[in-house]
């Protein structure tokens, strides 16, 4: 079969998809100094890239697969030129714009000002879309000390990434507007997905990421009851189709299997042991099919 060039980005993204590709049983090794990881899969052929580039050289056919931030897919503007395969979920972040929290906002978008970002398209619409007297300033990296509340600032308005929004508090900004909410993502190029043997590639990939995905949120559950509390522990039981049932030796009782939500399991294991559930056993799942 012809090799599956697979792009992957450094930092955040690198960790969180080489775990991801370990669950599967894909394993990946990249030497020092190097850029072209090493793997156990002789169809798949992997490359380490910079984040901001991957959506761009998957719109070029210069790969055929590459794990991205849908952020830079829209700021490289290529979102019709490649094919979301599946959002993977990892490293969720807003595109905001924020200003020092001293600052009236409304107050402040009545003038000129200077925005700086390392978004320079989303940036652009964003001021558009607002009609705002806007100039960008491009940033790379951390921003948040170009925008302060004095005739020195460089800038009066940030549009950067935050999680959780802790760094703009502690640089005294404040969030005024979400542009997008992005996470990691796989992405292919339309090349390939026009191509039958990489297309059923790639939906096996996805296929086998969803699995562990699946598997990451929800663990199994086993435990006897006695014959005569089985029907009222059944009744109250959540699980993903109907949970596996098996005889206990010497007819005292029966064994249960459930595989249950990571969430429930604080709530549910008392109202198992209040239905009679004994000797109880959770541990966890390394992959699902649903």
């Amino acid at each position: 079969m012809e090799e599956l060039k697979i792009l992957l980005a450094k930092g955040r993204i690198y960790e969180s998809v080489y775990e991801l590709l370990s669950d599967v049983g894909i394993s990946i090794y990249l030497p020092d100094r190097t850029y072209f990881p090493i793997t156990n899969q002789e169809d798949l052929a992997f490359q380490v890239v910079k984040p901001q580039i991957v959506s761009n050289l998957l719109a070029n056919g210069r790969a055929d697969l590459g794990f991205s931030g849908k952020d830079w897919v829209y700021e490289n503007g290529v979102q019709d030129q490649v094919e979301e395969i599946m959002d993977l979920g990892f490293d969720p972040v807003r595109i905001v714009a924020a200003i020092p929290d001293t600052v009236d906002y409304d107050a402040l978008l009545k003038k000129p000002v200077t925005i700086a970002t390392e978004y320079q398209t989303l940036s652009a619409k964003w001021v558009q879309e607002k009609k705002i007297q806007g100039t960008l300033f491009r940033t790379w990296g951390t921003s948040e000390g170009f925008v302060q509340d004095n005739k020195d600032s460089i800038a009066q308005i940030l549009i950067d990434n935050t999680s959780t929004g802790s760094s703009l508090r502690a640089n005294h900004l404040k969030i005024v507007d979400t542009l997008m909410e992005s996470s990691t993502r796989m992405y292919a190029s339309k090349e390939a997905m026009a191509n039958p043997a990489k297309k059923q590639k790639i939906m096996e990939l996805k296929m086998l990421f969803q699995t562990v995905l699946d598997a990451r949120n929800r663990v199994m559950l086993e435990m006897n009851v006695a014959e005569d509390k089985f029907e009222s522990l059944v009744k109250g039981l959540p699980s993903m189709r109907s949970p596996t049932v098996s005889p206990l030796f010497g007819g005292n009782g029966y064994a249960i299997k459930i595989a249950v939500k990571k969430s429930d399991v604080p709530t549910l294991l008392p109202k198992l042991q209040s239905l009679g559930a004994t000797d109880i056993v959770e541990y966890e799942l390394r992959k699902v099919m649903i």
